[in-house]
């Protein structure tokens, strides 16, 4: 069975789509949070889709996934957001020791999901975390901290969350927690303009207990840690490439319904006979595939340097440290793409407007959404530090460094 074949056969169902889609619009002006709409999709097995075929998964490619979340974000963006920090986590797995794969893609397998709180908002020098892993008077882990940030914690069944570890050498590690273990408290106080829906609150942490199987290793610069930098980006590509094709299509049948025209029109006739109209539609449809397209060849990059890995890593879980160079020329792809895409998106959610004149600004459309969404996102990794990254490298071969962490900035001396 070919790729296309594949993907054909795993695909979220197109019924589904339409279902989640119809409501967006209502879930964005009474701000109602898609717990129905995750539900649908745990149920089809979405989380499941990057789950290795040895352990009884779809194992579709990143690639893959990625048409998959964009289709998603194209529907909703917030429902395909709040996804990132479970897939984040699968990603994860593979770079585990068989145990923990065993284990954990078993849960996912069955319907758990896994959301994400990494972010410290204050409080913690760049490269550390005030949220501590510590040893009980019994030997069991305890994890104590307070997280921000925590998209898709609020919907999953547990939560990744980083933190020290009390008497050993700096770094981090990743304790997996139940989102309703004693000690968890879960706070739906996202406030941001955009991506409103996807459960990004705060996450207090006190004193949770932790099995031994929930705690994963990460040393930084090896192969997980340059694969998951880029696979994050790559995943918020995907929802701004999802977000473009949303406005397009907002656009189009938009014009389809119009029947007004101002007398200044160059064809005084229906919008969607004007050619200056049609000019601005098709430049967004350009826009829209040129966005969509880098994403993807990202993707097949992520693809090809996870191959890459498998090839010459050895042992448990088989991958080589340091990483091998199409790791890193994965993580340049994504740089690549995502220094241009954000800007494409946010061209076509701005050009949308050209395409109905005021009567789009009525609020119970909310066509301002796609704007505030591809905006919001475009804020998760300075575009102005990946472009400068990127152009040392084109200079000087310098390796990027992926965003793998956020905290105050350390005075110089």
């Amino acid at each position: 069975m070919g790729s296309g074949e594949c993907l054909m056969s795993r695909a979220i169902p197109a019924e589904l789509l339409t279902r989640i889609r119809e409501g967006a619009v209502e879930r964005e002006l009474d701000r109602i949070l898609p717990f129905e709409q995750v539900g649908w999709l745990d149920d089809a097995g979405f989380g499941a889709l990057r789950v290795p075929a040895e352990f009884g998964g779809a194992d579709l490619s990143v690639e893959e996934l990625i048409r998959e979340v964009i289709a998603l974000a194209e529907a909703d963006s917030n429902v395909a957001h709040l996804y990132r920090g479970h897939f984040g986590f699968v990603e994860s797995l593979r770079f585990q020791p068989a145990a923990i794969r065993e284990l954990w893609y078993a849960r996912v397998l069955s319907g758990s999901t896994v959301g994400n709180a990494s972010t410290e908002r204050g409080g913690n020098a760049l490269g550390s975390l005030n949220t501590r892993l510590e040893s009980s008077p019994t030997g069991a882990a305890l994890l104590t901290g307070e997280k921000h940030y925590s998209t898709g914690t609020i919907f999953s069944t547990y939560t990744r969350v980083s933190a020290a570890q009390a008497g050993q050498a700096e770094g981090r590690r990743f304790a997996v927690v139940p989102t309703d273990a004693p000690g968890v408290t879960l706070l739906d106080d996202w406030d941001g303009f955009g991506q409103k829906l996807t459960g990004t609150g705060t996450t207090l942490l006190e004193s949770v207990a932790v099995e031994d199987l929930a705690v994963l290793q990460r040393s930084p610069g090896d192969h997980e840690s340059v694969h998951e930098a880029a696979f994050f980006q790559l995943y918020l590509l995907a929802v701004q490439a999802g977000i473009a094709k949303a406005a397009l299509a907002d656009a189009t049948s938009t014009l389809a319904r119009r029947t007004r025209t101002f007398n200044t029109s160059t064809a005084g006739q229906a919008f969607r006979q004007d050619p200056l109209i049609q000019q601005v539609v098709g430049t967004m449809s350009s826009k829209a595939f040129v966005a969509e397209a880098a994403v993807l060849e990202a993707a097949r990059a992520v693809d090809r340097a996870l191959i890459a890995g498998l090839q010459a890593g050895t042992g448990d879980p088989g991958f080589s440290a340091p990483a091998p160079r199409e790791i890193h020329d994965a993580e340049i792809a994504v740089e690549k793409a995502q220094i241009s895409v954000p800007d494409l998106v946010l061209a076509v959610t701005l050009e949308l407007f050209q395409t109905a004149g005021a009567s789009a600004t009525v609020r119970t459309k909310a066509l301002d959404r796609h704007w505030r969404n591809a905006q919001t996102i475009a804020t998760h990794n300075p575009i102005v530090f990946r472009a400068r990254s990127l152009g040392d490298h084109e200079i000087n071969g310098t390796l990027p460094q992926g965003l793998n962490a956020i905290g105050e900035a350390k005075e110089k001396s």
